[in-house]
């Protein structure tokens, strides 16, 4: 059986042309027909907490596991209502030091947007999404020390759980860089899962903590939408 698991980042109007990383945003639009499109194929989209049992082998289905990188307001005002019309559930990954701040990470890249408040958050999960966690900071792991890193991977864990008054199972890797060391913290922190930025479908069995993903971009059209989830055009460039 191969899952797709989603991965977006913003939901939101497209930025000017030119703008860099403008392939991240995907327009409301596009969120929505792609929503219906995977029901009329018949997948139930699913949480990474709601994917578990697929991924560890006890259960089988068709489904798709939806991810949302670093926790944009518009991933609630845009993405929400959605995912809630459609009867899925989805991953948000935020950055649990960044809360109700801005994607200041990117400054000097592209426009910074405001990232979820702690109110927002608790809307979030209130609505039955699930919250996992991408650092403290949105830190590039690869360039930090060994204690560095695990403070980064386990203090987001208990500092979102400590914030929103729920249980954090899933971690993302910032950029999707990582090393060996780091799945072993993630593992070691508590986590389920840990997602990367690797091309391909996931199947039960995979390696929880690299798990592969399916990018979805502002330029993914139907065909292109199609073919990545259910056929082997992302597992051939993984």
């Amino acid at each position: 059986m191969n899952v797709p698991i989603l991965m977006y980042h913003q939901i939101d109007a497209s930025p000017p042309p030119g703008t860099q990383l403008r392939g991240l945003v995907v327009t409301p639009r596009a969120f929505a027909w792609q929503m219906q499109m995977l029901r009329m194929l018949g997948y139930e989209g699913l949480s990474m907490r709601n994917l578990e049992p697929y991924l560890n082998g006890k259960q089988q289905g068709k489904v798709v596991g939806i991810t949302f990188d670093d926790g944009y307001q518009n991933n609630l005002s845009h993405a929400l209502p959605i995912l809630q019309a459609s009867h899925f559930t989805a991953t948000c990954y935020g950055v649990s030091r960044m809360i109700g701040k801005t994607n200041s990470w990117d400054a000097g890249k592209v426009a910074e947007k405001p990232l979820m408040t702690l109110n927002d958050w608790h809307n979030w999960h209130s609505a039955g999404m699930d919250i996992g966690s991408h650092t403290r900071t949105h830190a590039n792991l690869t360039e930090l020390s060994n204690d560095q890193a695990n403070e980064e991977i386990v203090n987001s864990k208990q500092e979102l759980e400590q914030l929103v008054g729920c249980e954090v199972r899933h971690f993302c890797y910032p950029y999707g860089w990582y090393r060996t060391e780091h799945q072993a913290m993630a593992a070691e922190a508590g986590y389920a899962t840990a997602t990367t930025t690797r091309r391909g479908r996931v199947q039960a069995g995979d390696d929880a903590f690299a798990l592969r993903r399916v990018m979805v971009a502002r330029a993914t059209n139907p065909m292109l939408f199609f073919m990545k989830v259910a056929t082997r055009y992302e597992d051939r460039r993984g």
